[in-house]
């Protein structure tokens, strides 16, 4: 095995239960870290660790938060890592540090990422240490802009509990599959994932609800954008850290770890979709994670179907839905007992922690794979609106060629585009379509994409009772509209 193979050798989750006392991101990531490194098995591995990189964190709003983490631990890196937002931001940090791991650039390095969002909002956020001002990472990864088109923008559409159930919608329109059905679907779909939930020890929610529970609105599982209740959405109310060891197989080995602890990354990729989703020919599929995915997949020689351990990117059900579509999964294999789509139980009842999901899930795989042979898992990553993607390959068993990460942004950037209207007026067809609803359940905006008759699409939104009631009374889909010119939208007679 060449010396500079890199290797995952210890993982750690820490999942904070104490509602009355205070914690914050970075005592939550110290913990984290602390058993990454007593999971390694190995001596002196501390001591080699010269990177230091932290995944966003939504929680925390300091410049260097891995210098801080380094402190926490005793440790000395010569440098710090921080990632943009976005939740391939854990994707990118692995990749980074496996690249400089395999030019022979580092030996060891610990990336970590926390959130501690309950406690925030709890009043029981402790902090963290001031920095001063001008502080900043020695490198920050990716990259980021403004995520929604202005005709989003002017139709309010810029968070992601209204884009996400737009897809949803685009999804059931392409199949052809009426409401009630839909909706018994996906209750279905993420029953799977409170099933996983139950047996994994760090999950937030342990006591799964079943499909019929998940899908019925009412005051503890309101209506949040229709179609999706308040369990379909991604719960970031959560106190939750995760962190990874990887160091070179030569450092592995000085540090006497256990070969059964090795776990090898054997590719990664990224790509991202055209920006704004309202330029996007399609709003039910991703051209970009099928770059990703089918990259990843291609280096490491295997297929969807060698892929015993599966974590597809869990926010919403429309982006687990698009993953399974772009990697050739059909709804038998969603909900297939022997290969659940989730390792984790996913962003609803494991926890949806900022950008920081994926590194609990490349934890997770890590104890799945460790002492298997001729098993291999797979992570994929979204970012904003079904925007970036990224994708993990990994197998305990050593790899046959050597890691690679790869960026396909460029072939998909080079697909087309659909026309946007910009103001537009008059009649219009509805592509799809939701409704956000306010925290109390109350319905407070409807939302389209919609259609001219030249081909071009726009966003736009509603607030009039009525033609709310117009979109959740019977199904809106294919229904002809009247645009204002001002992002709004009426329904005609």
């Amino acid at each position: 095995m060449d010396p500079r193979t890199p290797v995952l050798v210890g993982a750690g989750q820490y999942t904070w239960r104490d509602d009355d006392a205070a914690t914050s991101p970075l005592e939550l990531m110290r913990l984290a870290a602390e058993t990454a490194f007593t999971d390694s098995g190995g001596s002196g591995l501390r001591e080699r660790v010269r990177t230091v990189g932290v995944v966003d964190s939504f929680s925390w709003g300091t410049a260097d938060p891995g210098a801080l983490l380094a402190a926490e631990l005793g440790l000395s890196p010569a440098e710090t890592v921080y990632t943009h937002t976005g939740g391939t931001g854990p994707v990118e940090l692995l990749a980074d540090t496996a690249d400089r791991i395999r030019r022979g650039e580092l030996d060891a390095a610990l990336l970590a990422g926390g959130e501690a969002v309950r406690a925030l909002f709890g009043g029981r956020y402790s902090g963290g240490p001031k920095q001063p001002e001008g502080t900043a990472p020695t490198r920050m990864l990716g990259a980021d802009r403004e995520p929604h088109h202005p005709v989003e923008a002017a139709a309010k559409l810029v968070l992601p509990l209204g884009f996400y159930p737009l897809f949803e919608n685009a999804i059931r329109a392409t199949a052809e599959r009426a409401l009630p059905e839909h909706v018994g679907w996906l209750g279905r779909l993420w029953a799977r994932f409170a099933d996983v939930a139950r047996d994994n020890p760090h999950a937030v929610a342990t006591d799964p609800p079943g499909a019929d529970a998940i899908v019925a609105a009412g005051p503890r599982n309101r209506m949040a954008a229709f179609p999706y209740r308040k369990l379909l959405t991604a719960n970031i109310f959560v106190d939750q850290a995760a962190a990874l060891v990887l160091c070179s197989a030569a450092a592995a080995e000085k540090a006497g770890i256990p070969r059964e602890r090795w776990v090898f990354p054997y590719a990664s990729a990224v790509a991202s979709d055209h920006w704004f989703a309202v330029t996007r020919p399609r709003l039910d599929r991703s051209p970009a994670l099928a770059a990703a995915a089918g990259a990843a997949l291609a280096h490491a020689g295997v297929g969807i179907g060698d892929i015993g351990h599966l974590d597809l990117y869990s926010c919403f059900p429309s982006a687990v839905q698009v993953a399974a579509t772009e990697l050739g999964l059909s709804h038998a294999d969603l909900t297939d007992p022997a290969r659940p789509p989730t390792v984790t139980g996913g962003l609803t009842f494991a926890g949806g922690p900022g950008s920081n999901y994926v590194t609990h899930s490349l934890a997770t795989l890590v104890g799945r794979l460790r002492g298997t042979r001729g098993e291999y898992g797979l992570a994929t990553a979204v970012g904003w609106f079904l925007t970036k993607h990224g994708a993990v390959v990994l197998s305990a068993d050593p790899p046959a060629r050597p890691y690679a990460h790869q960026d396909r942004s460029a072939e998909v950037a080079a697909l087309p585009r659909r026309d946007v209207a910009v103001a537009a007026t008059g009649d219009a067809t509805v592509e799809t379509y939701t409704v956000v609803h306010d925290r109390s359940g109350e319905p407070e905006r409807g939302i389209v994409y919609a259609t001219l008759p030249g081909g071009e699409r726009t966003a736009a939104a509603t607030e009039h009772p009525d033609t709310i009631a117009g979109l959740l009374d019977g199904d809106p889909l294919g229904a002809k509209i009247r645009l204002t010119g001002d992002a709004t939208f009426t329904f005609p007679g």
